[in-house]
């Protein structure tokens, strides 16, 4: 295929998120597919479209990609967000792991029960807070630049601003002990692209909310 990368998955975060903020980060549009039954989903299996009968797959450059890690990583480099040598792309791939880490316990925290979800919570609060942040914060005050890697924009800078703001959604106060982070968020979200992206009307999904989850639970068999 050729034109608009075009995203199948369902209408909500879960683990394209990351895709539709990489993909606006580098300036680029891109049509959406979204699940909206089992049989749809189901449809896609027999077909032999998803390699390994999952979403989210990403339709680019002539490749059916699935697995999230993957679809990345091809983004990433292709549009020049993935450092400029072996040890530039390491660095970022370790920060990705870190913040993809992060990301998924505040994904999955809808899906829990609800006697578990302040304990839960709380957990979230408390890595960021001190497993996570303080990473970052070192790093940049360690190197004084305004980029994670590189001083340049790359993946890693994308990601952890897609992680500030899911945490913040959990605890707005959260960066209080972070002025570097503070900083850094102010900076990425004026990137113009991103700027974009963040504004109403945009392809950025909401928070999970119930009706999601039900969605996802049908769709799913779960």
């Amino acid at each position: 295929m050729s034109g608009k990368p075009r995203l199948t998955y369902l209408n909500g975060r879960g683990r394209m998120e990351p895709v539709r903020w990489l993909l606006a980060a580098a300036g680029v549009e891109f049509e959406e597919i979204f699940l909206e039954t089992r049989e749809q989903y189901e449809k896609l299996i027999k077909d032999g479209v998803l390699l390994f009968q999952q979403v989210p797959m990403v339709e680019i450059d002539g490749m059916k990609m699935v697995q999230t890690r993957a679809i990345l990583s091809y983004i990433a480099a292709k549009y020049n967000l993935y450092g400029k040598d072996l040890k530039e792309r390491a660095w970022i791939d370790m920060y990705v792991e870190g913040t993809t880490d992060l990301m998924g316990m505040i994904m999955y925290l809808p899906f829990q029960p609800a006697d578990t979800k302040e304990k839960n919570l709380a957990l979230i609060i408390e890595r960021a807070t001190t497993r996570y942040f303080p990473v970052y914060e070192k790093a940049l005050k360690d190197h004084g630049h305004d980029y994670l890697v590189g001083n340049k924009l790359s993946w890693a800078d994308i990601h952890l601003l897609e992680a500030i703001l899911m945490t913040e959604e959990c605890k707005p106060d959260i960066l209080s002990a972070f002025p570097l982070l503070q900083a850094f968020k102010g900076r990425i979200c004026n990137v113009p692209t991103i700027k974009k992206f963040l504004q109403p009307g945009s392809q950025r999904k909401p928070p999970t909310d119930e009706k999601f989850v039900a969605v996802v639970r049908k769709i799913f068999n779960i």
